[in-house]
């Protein structure tokens, strides 16, 4: 009887504590405190390592003069910019710009999408490739500057519709992606004021920012790009305007202009430089570069240099008859270039 009596205690007991452990699994299903210490420990495995690209910079802003990360450190953009996609597109593919990325040191690829001379405006199909090449970036986590490349057309209110159309689309497609720059009026010219220019980016970055509000956009200056000093600043936040050099042409007196600006807290970027002529020829001219990249690189001031393509002119980084960017298929202006940049 008494063995009886002490097999019934201990089953009792068991029970009793098989309740209890049941009841406190229960409560923890019940309790998102447990899966919120595995979430934390997660983003601390998953956490980016700092680099020079999107995965950790994300969208880019502007603060005074400076060009930031969304943590707020300072960021500089380097890359090159293609020629017309229209005459050099086999060019730009995903292999070569992964080459720019890997062994030129290179954060941004800028896609010229010519609106004439054979462009969206003559041929808006262009627009495919100028969407193939933005995913390769995406995918290389690369920045990629979209373009609006006027320049026979000068004024950039000329095409004002077309604009928008195009930046509807593109800002829609790219919505949350923070690689995506957007590039409204390469390089005004003619007699194009700061109130033409101001008229067209009044219409146009209300499209891109409905769209994608926290993208960075830069808006091109009268003169090729050159009249920095004399912005008529937009209302609107994490805009750039743009300054265009070759260092065959423009030298001290167009740095002075830059230094102006920079006094007027005015934010630039150099979206497109040469070391040739303005005419794309003419050079090499080593000394008046180095002195603009000495300059620029004082002044955290982004670059991107033009122009990828096999075009005979001395602004080509590649040879004729050669489509695949390695060091044997460079030009002098190739091999000069591949260094600034690996030391930008």
């Amino acid at each position: 009887m008494k063995r009886f009596i002490k097999i019934i205690i201990v089953l009792v007991i068991f029970l009793f504590l098989g309740a209890i452990c049941y009841r406190i699994f229960i409560d923890n299903q019940n309790n998102d405190t447990p899966k919120k210490i595995v979430k934390s420990i997660k983003k601390k495995e998953i956490k980016k390592e700092k680099n020079n690209y999107p995965s950790y910079n994300g969208f880019l802003k502007v603060s005074g003069t400076k060009l930031v990360n969304e943590k707020d450190e300072e960021f500089v953009l380097k890359g090159v910019s293609s020629h017309g996609v229209q005459w050099f597109n086999d060019l730009y593919t995903k292999d070569n710009i992964k080459v720019l990325k890997e062994e030129w040191n290179t954060n941004v690829f800028r896609i010229a999408m010519y609106t004439k001379e054979g462009g969206y405006i003559d041929d808006s199909s262009i627009k495919d490739k100028v969407v193939s090449i933005i995913d390769n970036c995406i995918d290389l986590d690369m920045y990629v500057i979209v373009d609006w490349h006027i320049l026979s057309d000068n004024n950039p209110t000329t095409y004002t519709e077309a604009s928008k159309r195009f930046f509807n689309e593109i800002s829609r497609k790219y919505k949350d992606n923070p690689n995506v720059i957007y590039e409204i009026c390469n390089e005004p010219n003619g007699n194009t004021s700061f109130d033409d220019i101001n008229k067209y980016a009044n219409e146009v970055i209300p499209v891109i920012r409905k769209n994608s509000p926290k993208s960075l956009i830069i808006v091109g200056t009268p003169n090729w790009s050159q009249d920095v000093d004399r912005v008529v600043k937009l209302g609107f936040d994490n805009i750039m305007y743009s300054l265009h050099f070759y260092s065959g042409s423009h030298k001290e007196e167009l740095r002075n202009k830059a230094r102006s600006a920079l006094n007027n807290n005015t934010p630039i970027i150099v979206s497109e430089f040469g070391v040739s002529e303005a005419s794309g020829s003419g050079g090499i001219y080593f000394d008046e570069t180095d002195k603009w990249i000495k300059f620029l690189k004082e002044n955290n001031i982004s670059i991107i240099s033009w122009n990828l393509s096999n075009k005979n002119e001395t602004s080509a980084i590649l040879k004729e008859n050669t489509n695949v960017i390695k060091d044997d298929n460079l030009t002098s202006t190739g091999k000069y270039l591949k260094d600034i940049f690996k030391k930008y």
